[in-house]
């Protein structure tokens, strides 16, 4: 089982309407070609949070504070437990986002992202993270390695879980 994060820095703007996420199109591994947040695998001994603010600098330059978790999702492949994933999400941060080789950062509106160019899941779990709630999911994928190539058959969510 692998354990990963996600991160999403938010910033508002004049209105609710101006409200933006930062997302990135990966460039390599992974979901390459698809957007999601700044994230990856935690190394030995590194906590989730840790994990997340380091690949969060790594990826995008941006220093990240404060962070909230948001989720914990649960990836099932041919019904054995694949990965762990904890959501974070932030207001607090510095720097300016800037490329890297792994991902092209890109600010997008909340009501704006691209749920077509990323994973089946995220159109059921996103929304809610980015409108300020919480959610314990898990998600069943079939047809084996390499998950991007898997097929999404069910999930299960809970929201509003305290972490």
């Amino acid at each position: 089982m692998t354990e990963t994060t996600l991160c999403f820095p938010l910033r508002d703007g004049d209105d609710d309407a101006d409200r933006e996420v930062l997302l990135i199109e990966k460039r390599r591994g992974l979901g390459e070609g698809w957007y999601n947040g700044p994230g990856g695998k935690c190394e030995p001994g590194e906590t989730p949070r840790e994990c997340a603010i380091r690949e969060t600098h790594e990826e995008v330059g941006l220093e990240v504070r404060d962070l909230e978790k948001a989720g914990e999702l649960t990836f099932l492949l041919d019904g054995e437990e694949h990965t762990v994933c904890h959501v974070y999400r932030t207001r607090s941060f510095t720097g300016e986002p800037t490329p890297s080789e792994e991902a092209y950062p890109e600010w997008v509106p909340i009501d704006g992202v691209p749920y077509d160019r990323m994973w089946d899941d995220d159109h059921l779990w996103l929304p809610g993270v980015l409108e300020g709630q919480t959610v314990a999911g898990e998600f069943q994928f079939e047809g084996g390695e390499p998950l991007d190539e898997a097929e999404f058959v069910d999930h299960d969510l809970e929201w509003d879980v305290p972490f």
